[in-house]
């Protein structure tokens, strides 16, 4: 099975700039572009959150016009710059996002992966935080499929990255309760998050948690503890998760148009000129 994932996609409508800078929806053609492009094809992509820039219902709209494009389902999640009504409203035919709870999280079942998404979104805040009710619900779902292999996807990253003005905004409430439920489940391979803009891995309750670049921006790498919060406009990235001998091996992707391939080799040598 592969899983492909992009993330914080801020998508704005036609000639409106993030942050004066940045016209995010001329970002994400290239990366759908770079997704349909692989072979074999991804069995499914995740999107890991930050959908849209202000959650409003015409950037869903426009979202949505471009991700026909895609040729592999995909499961959408909301971040902190997401709306949870608007996104439900904009995709109806999404079941996973029509239950009638609180928080957009669900289990997607139909894979050899097995993926549960869980809602960190804190309306009209930045910061992330999962409650005791959405701890609960990833707990029940867990116990209910122990040997199954799974990922779990969420915005927010559960660890602090050393990017200090994200990790301000990062996961604030459930990651101590977080790690003790996913260390009790050693099936699950891995936790897939978004939210700032970077490649980043950690060891985090017996698995591995990782953050996804953005289709658009990426953070500065500025581990200072007061670096300023700026971002920059380095190649944005996506990422293959390729479920194969029993483990999830993962694979960084740059977006864009580069010299190449060219062979290393020419009539069985290696090329020397």
């Amino acid at each position: 099975m592969l899983i492909a994932q992009i993330s914080d996609l801020h998508i704005r409508m036609p000639g409106q700039k993030a942050y004066r800078v940045v016209e995010t929806d001329r970002y994400l053609p290239p990366a759908i572009q770079a997704l349909n492009a692989q072979n074999p094809l991804p069995d499914c992509a995740i999107i890991s959150g930050d959908l849209t820039d202000f959650g409003r219902p015409a950037e869903y709209a426009h979202l949505r016009a471009m991700l026909q494009t895609l040729k592999m389902p995909y499961y959408l999640m909301p971040g902190n710059h997401d709306d949870r009504a608007a996104l439900r409203q904009a995709f109806p035919e999404h079941a996973y996002l029509q239950g009638k709870g609180d928080y957009l999280q669900y289990a997607i079942d139909t894979h050899p992966l097995r993926i549960l998404a869980l809602d960190t979104l804190v309306p009209r805040q930045s910061h992330g935080t999962l409650c005791a009710q959405r701890l609960q619900w990833l707990a029940g779902q867990l116990a209910a499929q122990p040997g199954r292999p799974t990922v779990i996807a969420m915005h927010h990253p559960p660890f602090r990255t050393g990017i200090g003005h994200m990790d301000d905004i990062g996961l604030l409430q459930g990651a101590p309760e977080l790690e003790a439920i996913v260390a009790r489940h050693p099936n699950v391979e891995r936790i897939l998050c978004g939210h700032v803009h970077r490649t980043i891995f950690r060891r985090f309750a017996g698995t591995i948690a990782s953050c996804c670049p953005s289709t658009a921006h990426q953070i500065v790498l500025d581990l200072r503890p007061d670096a300023p919060s700026a971002f920059v406009m380095e190649p944005p990235g996506y990422q293959l998760h390729s479920w194969q001998d029993g483990a999830l091996v993962t694979h960084h992707g740059v977006i864009g148009q580069y010299a190449g391939p060219h062979p290393f080799h020419e009539d069985g040598a290696l090329i020397d000129e």
